[in-house]
């Protein structure tokens, strides 16, 4: 059966959509990658761009996933930051930690938009995010993000706000100051993804849709299967996050979906520009947090909160619409005319996984609500790895990662005691 996009505001806004074939046959590439999300086209593109003949074979749709339903912003913000250091600190010394974690976060802007201005994609790109304090004890937390931006090098493109100067921004009061990045960017995440299809094939990438993979043989040569056709490569790699369940040997009980819920309104007409002077992303402090922007057409478009049942049927809007008005009292009553979730894969501790299935079959999934940006850092240091740079490959592959038993229904239920316990603790934060 040929799929379809759901109904977001993303696929009903994009115009003429691309098809590509199912994969049928026999072909024989340098690379194939399993998965047309951002890791897979864009590592496939990275590896393109170096030479090499490239097969992606997907499932559903291009972008039909995580990648072409989420909310857009492409931030500095790292999941599993944390964890990471901890481990780290255990690998190298605190320099060089310290510079792999600012690599991974904000590699992934300078790639995108390069990217964007490579290929002349048309993906609604505009400039500019606040990242909002939420309660007065996230104010400091913010400051120590500002100094350690400043330390950086980036003063020219980060400012704090204070509580009184939010209007600059927003028109509302929940605020209690903010951190306005220049950097950081928001854009319609599906035109991207199939703009990078369309980069793809434009360099000679095969690309298949419509094909789930059923098992990949490895070998010398290891071979990827479909219904209908099979690819030979010198190298796979597995980019298909939560959506697959390939290699269950190896990958089971490492990533669990997540459903997050994104709603748009009717358009606002000259009530956007209003409540959204200065046309930036947003999203604040707490653990379970909101985030939205205004899109090209002038929509508010609005996300938060994360179902981890790991199913994704939910009354989103009623869930969001008291957010909605209780950040734009304005908007009370709005007609929400496109409701959407997705499943995000959640790693237990955030931080991505990256490693090898055997010599020459690759992985790399788990960006945790946090993979506009990172994955197109993960996919560099894949193709990297591909043509023998291992450098921060290595690194990835040397995180160690909590394995939990017995299915994804007992990783959720530890998701969700995991995100009670960050609720409980944002009552004193």
């Amino acid at each position: 059966m040929t799929a379809h996009y759901i109904a977001s505001y993303y696929s009903a806004s994009l115009g003429p959509a691309s098809t590509h074939p199912e994969l049928e046959g026999e072909h024989r590439v340098d690379v194939a990658v399993i998965g047309g999300g951002f890791t897979g086209l864009a590592t496939a593109l990275e590896l393109a761009e170096k030479g090499l003949k490239v097969a992606v074979i997907e499932a559903q749709k291009f972008g039909w996933g995580q990648s072409g339903r989420n909310g857009g912003q492409v931030t500095g913000s790292l999941s599993g930051e944390g964890a990471m250091k901890k481990q780290l600190s255990r690998l190298m010394d605190e320099h060089a930690a310290e510079n792999f974690i600012w690599h991974l976060r904000w590699r992934g802007h300078d790639i995108i938009r390069q990217r964007i201005e490579k290929y002349s994609i048309d993906c609604d790109l505009k400039f500019g995010h606040l990242h909002t304090a939420y309660k007065p004890s996230h104010v400091p937390e913010l400051q120590r993000e500002l100094a350690l931006a400043q330390s950086r090098g980036m003063e020219a493109q980060v400012e704090w706000v204070d509580a009184k100067d939010i209007g600059r921004f927003l028109k509302t009061a929940i605020y209690h100051g903010g951190l306005y990045n220049r950097k950081n960017m928001h854009l319609h995440p599906l035109k991207l993804c199939l703009g990078e299809a369309a980069a793809l094939q434009s360099l000679g990438g095969l690309l298949f849709e419509n094909s789930p993979v059923l098992r990949i043989e490895h070998g010398n040569t290891p071979e990827v299967h479909t219904a209908k056709g099979r690819i030979i490569a010198n190298q796979v790699i597995l980019a298909g996050d939560v959506y697959h369940r390939l290699e269950q040997k190896k990958l089971s009980g490492r990533i669990f979906p997540a459903a997050g819920g994104i709603v748009t309104t009717v358009p606002l007409g000259s009530l956007a520009a209003t409540l959204n002077p200065a046309d930036v992303a947003v999203y604040d402090c707490r653990f379970v947090l909101d985030y939205y922007r205004m899109t090209a057409d002038g929509r508010l478009l609005f996300g938060g909160g994360a179902n981890y049942s790991g199913k994704d049927s939910r009354d989103i809007a009623g869930e969001l619409r008291p957010c909605i008005e209780r950040t734009f009292p304005e908007l009370k009553g709005v007609e929400i005319e496109y409701q959407w979730s997705c499943n995000m894969g959640i790693v237990i501790n955030r931080v991505p996984q990256l490693g090898k299935l055997s010599a020459n079959v690759w992985y790399a999934q788990g960006y945790s609500g946090h993979g506009l940006a990172t994955s197109h850092v993960v996919a560099e240091v894949l193709a990297n790895a591909v043509c023998g740079q291992m450098e921060h490959f290595d690194v990835f592959e040397r995180f160690k990662h909590i394995r939990v038993p017995l299915g994804d229904w007992f990783g959720n239920q530890m998701l969700s005691l995991g995100m009670h316990y960050y609720l409980f603790l944002e009552r004193f934060r």
